[in-house]
């Protein structure tokens, strides 16, 4: 009969900081190199402990100790790893710590073969774990209890709890928390017999413990993958990475390790009938599981024993040995403790989460007092705090009131200044519309009235007529010009409903003025009546219009000419058309009208095009 020992992972520490006598420090240290250097490690944290006990800092201690209990039990001193967490367990008042031990305990206790124990101390940890939200610790506490299922072979539950640990370890990519459950999945592979998915775990297992280095875990996945290699009857690889395993739990002092690593060894031997081989292996092994006390590798030995006096053909010597074994088995497993696991589950499950109660030492009442001394100061720091607080905010409010203010009566400078310059602009403005109606227009139309004497007061030659005439015209023309820029210059703004009134008034006029042809203004239904353009804007949208309408009249020789103005969008468009005689564009070189307005359209920001062909009317449109 074969046996089978797989190393278990499952290590959950920590460390509190505190700054008080560098025993932060010297805790911190120890746990990072526990794992490679264990005995500088104890050596770091039974300095702790000493400078904690000389200083009576009640947490300290716990921490100290429990950190030590963490360590001890890496090494497979299981006993007295137990007596350190478990002193840790009765002084601290620290839930981290507490959860800390009780995990450490629950470990020691499935390593000892006291499985029932074990169960209740790791649901003591997972309480804490679960009311803090500490997810990776939690994980690894529950990945612990499925542990305890697998050796008492309730496969069901271990394989629901190391499911659980896994989902959160791979949300949070915590390498080493995945390795321990693959090894813990590996383990039940391997006890139903699937060798090759048990293999395959334990490989995915070695792989995350190389790639952080840690030579513990590397040791124990090594050893792993030499026992499924030995059931798969693959003999020299399984003694190749049981060989490797052994090295690597020397160099690091792990004593469970070593033992559990010569009983693979012995046993392998004894299969392949090398006898005399396994017998030192034998010897070693069970001198190693005896001094950790680890009962299931103690079990595995007693087993090996009876195997190899069997191969020997001494059957009193393996008889004793298997009664041994059979004895010790049912010491530590009995028919009680399947149905007393369960129940402990059952009431995890259940139950309301309780305070924990503590046990009370002869200076409780010196412990209360500091401790209601440090709440009274934490309490008149926080007073301090709130108070200077609310002085800071009130500060700050009354600040921030002064600065609305002030910006307020910026803004009000601002607008009266903005005011103020915009009156006497229009102060200006209209200044310079009445010298130009009073003067520029008076002188203007005494001219016309100057010609006019003349043309009908003396008899003049025909030519000279004329040309007293086109000046009268030209002299018109001007006036009519110089009272459309008056009505610009009287405005700071120019409605839509201005434009279209002046744009009217000048169409009327060009009716009259020309005969046999149809003048027609259309206004879009979708112009907003609310729109407005500055002066500027507006004399040049009018101008453009009025230049368009009398080229038309002048050169186009049109019976129809149309004024459109209508609105897109966000934008103004303008359109000037007739069905007259039109222009080849590229043929006709453009006049001072044409690019007149062009440089209107440009200069309020506006776009004009112009549309010809001969025989096809023209058609000049403003888009602004």
């Amino acid at each position: 009969m074969k046996t089978f020992w797989l190393t278990v992972f499952g290590i959950l520490y920590f460390s509190i900081g505190f700054s008080q006598n560098n025993v932060a420090v010297l805790n911190d240290s120890a746990m990072d190199m526990y794992k490679t250097n264990p005995q500088k490690s104890i050596e770091l944290l039974e300095k702790a402990l000493t400078i904690s006990e000389k200083n009576k800092v009640v947490n300290n201690i716990a921490l100290s100790k429990n950190n030590l209990g963490i360590v001890k039990r890496d090494l497979g001193l299981f006993t007295e790893a137990k007596l350190l967490s478990t002193a840790a367990l009765e002084t601290s008042t620290d839930s981290i710590i507490i959860a800390s031990a009780y995990n450490n305990v629950g470990a020691c206790n499935r390593n000892l073969g006291l499985y029932e124990d074990a169960l209740a101390a790791y649901v003591e940890a997972l309480k804490i774990y679960d009311a803090k939200s500490m997810d990776s610790h939690r994980a690894t506490v529950t990945n612990n209890i499925g542990t305890v299922y697998s050796y008492l072979g309730m496969n069901q539950q271990a394989i629901e709890n190391h499911l659980k640990a896994k989902d959160i370890f791979e949300a949070e990519d915590n390498k080493k928390g995945m390795s321990e459950v693959y090894n813990s999945i590996a383990i039940i592979y391997a006890n139903d017999g699937d060798l090759l998915k048990s293999l395959d775990y334990f490989k995915a297992s070695l792989k995350l413990e190389e790639d952080l280095n840690s030579q513990k875990g590397i040791a124990e996945s090594t050893n792993n993958v030499g026992a499924v290699y030995y059931y798969l009857e693959e003999i020299d690889s399984a003694l190749l990475y049981f060989n490797k395993s052994v090295k690597a739990e020397r160099a690091i002092g792990n004593q469970t390790g070593i033992g559990a690593t010569y009983n693979n060894i012995a046993d392998v031997l004894i299969e392949n009938n090398r006898l005399e081989e396994a017998k030192v292996y034998l010897d070693s092994g069970y001198y190693y599981t005896r001094k950790a006390k680890s009962a299931t590798d103690i079990e595995t030995a007693l087993h090996n024993y009876s195997q190899y006096y069997e191969a020997k053909k001494q059957p009193q010597k393996a008889l004793e040995y298997y009664k041994s074994f059979t004895l010790f088995r049912d010491s530590i497993l009995n028919i009680e403790t399947n149905g007393k696991v369960a129940e402990l589950e059952i009431q995890y499950q259940t139950e309301k989460k309780e305070k924990e109660i503590l046990s009370q030492r002869a200076d409780l009442a010196e412990k209360e007092l500091d401790l209601s001394k440090k709440n009274n100061y934490i309490l008149g720091l926080v007073a301090l705090a709130i108070v200077l607080s609310l002085l800071g905010y009130l500060v700050y409010s009354q600040q921030k009131i002064k600065n609305r203010q002030l910006l307020r009566e910026n803004q009000l400078k601002d607008a009266l200044a903005k005011i103020e310059t915009q009156s006497k602009l229009q102060d200006q403005r209209l200044r310079i519309s009445r010298d130009l109606h009073d003067n520029i227009g008076a002188q203007l139309t005494f001219i016309i009235s100057s010609l006019d004497n003349l043309k009908y007061g003396f008899k003049l030659p025909e030519k000279l007529g004329d040309k007293l005439k086109s000046i009268s015209t030209f002299t018109s023309s001007t006036i009519y010009e110089l009272r459309d820029t008056i009505w610009a210059m009287n405005k700071n703004e120019i409605s839509i409903e201005d434009l279209q009134s002046r744009i009217s008034n000048f169409i009327d006029k060009a009716h009259i003025a020309s005969e046999g042809i149809e003048f027609n203004f259309n206004k879009g239904e979708h112009i907003n009546d609310d729109l407005q353009f500055t002066s500027v804007e507006g004399m040049n949208i009018y101008r453009i219009i009025q230049e368009s309408v009398n080229n038309a009249i002048k050169y186009a020789e049109a019976t129809k000419i149309t004024v459109e103005v209508n609105q897109v969008d966000d934008k103004l468009l303008v359109q000037v058309s007739d069905n007259g005689k039109g222009f080849d564009a590229q043929k006709v070189e453009l006049g001072n009208g044409l690019n007149n307005m062009k440089k209107r359209a440009h200069e309020i920001d506006g776009e004009l095009t112009v549309t010809s062909a001969e025989g096809n009317g023209t058609v000049i449109r403003l888009q602004m």
